[in-house]
């Protein structure tokens, strides 16, 4: 029976249910397992009383809500299984998971929660993304390019570690930080040769400018010639270089 005493039809329930399920995808998405249902019933325009007949709690109801994101992820992974240039492929998966979850705290609590083995969203769904994440991971090192002594269980916590820095950065920057410099730094961790990859920034501000040689943040002056580098050592670099063109 529902709150007015009327037995629902199936195309009601049904309806129902997904209002709930999109209501909660969006609530813990903001604020994770920390969201009452109460506020859930109250996006999805319905009563307590109709959560609580599809899914008896908050846990049920956060596992469904996640459960298709995750295995979203894991197809795409599936699907790159036999992708050309699986180094690339390896790196711009992870950031693209980076980019994705870290917006969504739900996904982030889960997958935090499901590498510490606290939490298993549905049978087989966590394993299921460790094997095609792990079928990645290995193609990328059989090619040579993330070390060799690099596991899934060291790939689930660097990836879940960056996670947890990238959301981090985003409150500190609420007004549009860095995007992908937290991933561009663990995909460097992983390679099998080291490199300096050139990090992402952000846009700064009209005080702001940024160093010819390595890109790092300067304050204009306030007077006088602007300058081009920041720091003696990037000057040196710099002249180096021209040295090096003008002989070659």
């Amino acid at each position: 029976m529902t709150e007015g005493g009327v037995t629902p039809s199936r195309a009601d329930a049904r309806r129902n249910r997904g209002l709930v399920l999109q209501a909660a995808r969006s609530a813990f998405e903001e604020e994770g397992l920390a969201v009452p249902l109460g506020e859930i019933a109250r996006r999805a325009g319905v009563g307590a009383g109709t959560v609580y007949r599809h899914f008896p709690s908050k846990d049920v109801l956060f596992r469904a809500a996640i459960v298709e994101r995750i295995e979203l992820f894991t197809d795409t992974a599936r699907d790159l299984a036999e992708a050309e240039d699986p180094a690339g492929v390896f790196f711009r998966f992870l950031s693209s998971v980076v980019r994705l979850a870290s917006r969504n705290k739900a996904l982030c609590d889960a997958l935090e929660a499901s590498a510490a083995g606290r939490f298993e969203p549905s049978p087989h769904v966590a394993q299921d993304f460790d094997d095609a994440l792990e079928t990645l991971l290995s193609r990328a090192q059989q090619a040579g390019a993330v070390r060799k002594d690099v596991g899934i269980k060291d790939l689930r916590a660097l990836l879940v570690g960056c996670l947890a820095m990238e959301r981090a950065r985003q409150e500190a920057e609420p007004e549009g930080g860095t995007d992908g410099r937290m991933a561009a730094l663990m995909c460097d961790a992983l390679r099998a040769v080291p490199t300096i990859t050139k990090l992402p920034h952000g846009s700064g501000n009209r005080n702001e400018t940024r160093c010819a040689m390595c890109g790092g943040a300067m304050t204009l002056a306030r007077t006088g010639r602007p300058a081009r580098y920041c720091g003696g050592a990037c000057r040196q670099k710099a002249h180096r270089a021209r040295g090096r063109a003008r002989q070659a």
